[in-house]
C-alpha cells in the first residue's frame, strides 16, 4: 500500500475552488462528513442535510483531529477558529472533489445497482478483488446523493479497482450518480417490486435502474440478470448507450451461466461458465440469491481485468455485510440458538430469499425455525397483498413459527395457518418479550424488516443478553 496521501492541499483547493483561511498541512489523509468518526489528518465537509447541519459540528471535527473544514461562504463568519476552506456550496464542493478523484484514477471502476442485493454484491466484489490489488469500495450503504461523492472522493490515486453502490427510490436519481462515477462495468442485480409507492409499476422501476448505463465509459459493459423478466428492457437501454451486454443467471443464453449448485446451510458449491471459462468454486455465505449474484461478481471482475481463479477462490471466505445474514450463537439454557440477523432492510424479494436461507439453517433435535418479520415499507397500494403473499414462501421453506410486527404484517399474520402463528404486535418493542419466551435450545431464528420497522434493536438486545462467544462461523471459512 502506498504511503502517498489521499489528497494534497493544493489538489484539494484546485478541485473545490475554495478560499483558504489558516495553514493546514499539505497532506490530507482522508475525507469525512461525520464529526463523530472523523480521523486525524482528514478534511471535514460540513454538509447541510435534512436533519443535521454539519456547520454545527465544525469545532468538534477540528477537535477530533480534522486538519481542515470545508464550510459554506454564507456560514463562514459563524465558523470557529481553525483551518477553513470556504466554498459556495459544500455538497457541490464534495462532488467536485469526487470528479477530480475520478479524473485522476487509473482504477477499473465497477458500479452496482438493483432492487435487491446491491450491498452484498458490492461487498463481495470488495472482498474478492482485494486479493488482486488495492481495492476501494463504498462504505456501508453510501449509495445516495452524498454517499456516492463521498465514496468517490476517498478513492486513492493508487487503487487498482473501485467499487461503488448506486441507489435510488425515485426516477432521475441514478443518472447523475452514474455520470459522476463513470463505471467501466455496471451491474444490475435484479428488478423487483421495491419502492412501488413512488413508481407506476415494475417497468418504471427498471427504467429508473437503467439510468446507470448513462454513465458507462466508452466500450463499457452492462452485467444484467438474465433470469429477470426485465432483462430485455434493461439490455435495450444498455446497448443504446454503447455497452456490451453480459447476462448472468441460469438462463441458457447467459454469458455468466450457472450450470449446477449445491446449496448448503453454511454456503454453496457452484459450477458455472463465466465468459467462456468453466469454473467450480465455493461461497462462504448461504443462499441461492448469493449464488446468483456471485455470477455477476465474477463476470464483472473478469471484465475489469482480474484473475478469475483468484477472485473465485476468495468467495469461499465471503461473509455477509452487517444486518444482511450475520450469524450469532446465543446461549440458552444448556444449549444454543442460532440467530440470523437480516434486520438491515426488507422488500418482498429479499424476504423470500431470507426465508429460504432460514429454511436451510441447521437446528437441534427439538429445534424449530422461527421468523420474526417486520413491515416492508414503500410498497404503496400493493403493500397488504405483498405481505400476505409471504405465507406461501414461509410454508415452502418449512418455517415453524412466524412472529409478525407492524400494521402491514397483520395481513401475513391473518394468512398464516394457526400452527405457524408465533405472535403479533404493532411494534418491535411489544413483540420482543414474546419472542424471547418462545425460544428454546436448538432453535434457529431469523429477524428481518424494513429499517423503519425497527427490527435491528431486537437483534442487538438478543445478542447482548444471550451472546455466546464469537459470530457463528462458516464451515468453509
Amino acid at each position: 500500500m502506498s504511503e502517498k496521501p489521499l489528497w494534497t492541499l493544493p489538489a484539494l483547493i484546485a478541485a473545490t475552488g475554495g478560499r483558504l483561511l489558516g495553514s493546514p498541512p499539505q497532506a490530507i489523509s482522508g475525507v469525512s462528513i461525520d464529526s463523530r468518526t472523523v480521523g486525524a489528518g482528514e478534511v471535514f465537509f460540513a454538509i447541510k442535510g435534512e436533519r443535521v447541519d454539519g456547520h454545527a459540528y465544525v469545532a468538534d471535527a477540528l477537535a477530533r483531529g480534522a486538519v481542515l473544514a470545508v464550510v459554506a461562504e454564507a456560514r463562514f463568519s459563524e465558523a470557529p477558529q481553525g483551518a477553513l476552506l470556504a466554498v459556495p456550496d459544500v455538497l457541490e464542493a464534495l462532488r467536485e472533489l469526487a470528479r477530480a478523484a475520478r479524473a485522476r484514477a487509473s482504477a477499473k471502476i465497477i458500479a452496482v445497482t438493483g432492487s435487491v442485493g446491491k450491498t452484498g454484491t458490492k461487498e463481495a466484489l470488495r472482498h474478492a478483488l482485494s486479493r488482486e490489488g488495492e481495492t476501494r469500495a463504498s462504505a456501508a450503504s453510501h449509495n445516495n446523493h452524498w454517499g456516492v461523492p463521498l465514496s468517490l472522493a476517498r478513492l486513492p490515486e493508487t487503487a487498482r479497482f473501485g467499487v461503488f453502490e448506486l441507489g435510488m427510490n425515485h426516477a432521475g436519481e441514478l443518472a447523475p450518480l452514474a455520470r459522476l462515477v463513470r463505471p467501466h462495468v455496471a451491474i444490475v442485480t435484479t428488478i423487483e417490486p421495491v419502492h412501488l409507492e413512488f413508481f407506476a409499476g415494475i417497468e418504471a422501476i427498471a427504467d429508473a435502474k437503467a439510468e446507470i448505463f448513462s454513465g458507462l465509459e466508452r466500450e463499457g459493459a452492462a452485467v444484467i440478470n438474465r433470469d429477470n423478466a426485465q432483462f430485455d428492457r434493461l439490455a435495450t437501454v444498455a446497448r443504446a448507450a454503447g455497452a456490451r451486454v453480459v447476462g448472468f443467471g441460469a438462463h441458457k443464453d447467459a454469458e455468466a451461466r450457472l450450470i449446477d449448485v449445491a446449496l448448503r446451510p453454511e454456503g454453496s458449491a457452484v459450477h458455472a461458465v463465466i465468459l467462456g471459462d468453466e469454473i467450480n468454486y465455493k461461497i462462504g455465505t448461504p443462499g441461492r440469491h448469493i449464488v446468483e449474484n456471485s455470477l455477476a461478481v465474477l463476470a464483472a471482475a473478469k471484465l475489469a481485468g482480474a484473475d478469475l481463479a483468484i477472485v473465485a477462490l476468495a468467495l469461499a471466505r465471503l461473509q455477509p455485510p452487517k444486518g444482511r445474514g450475520d450469524r450469532f450463537k446465543l446461549a440458552l439454557g444448556r444449549g444454543e440458538v442460532l440467530l440470523i440477523d437480516e434486520s438491515y432492510n426488507a422488500n418482498p424479494a429479499s424476504m423470500r430469499a431470507a426465508l429460504k436461507v432460514l429454511g436451510q439453517a441447521p437446528v437441534g433435535p427439538r429445534g424449530r425455525r422461527i421468523a420474526v418479520l417486520g413491515d416492508m415499507l414503500e410498497l404503496g397500494r400493493e403493500g397488504a397483498a405483498l405481505h400476505r403473499d409471504l405465507a406461501g414462501p414461509a410454508e415452502a421453506a418449512g418455517i415453524d413459527l412466524v412472529f409478525c410486527v407492524g400494521p402491514l404484517m397483520q395481513s401475513l399474520w391473518e394468512a398464516l395457518p394457526a400452527d405457524r402463528r408465533g405472535g403479533y404486535a404493532e411494534s418491535a418493542e411489544r413483540i420482543e418479550a414474546e419472542v424471547v419466551a418462545a425460544l428454546r435450545p436448538g432453535d434457529a431464528i431469523m429477524i428481518k424488516g424494513s429499517n423503519g420497522s425497527r427490527m435491528g434493536p431486537i437483534v442487538a438486545r438478543l445478542i447482548e443478553r444471550f451472546r455466546l462467544g464469537e459470530p457463528a462461523e462458516d464451515a468453509t471459512a
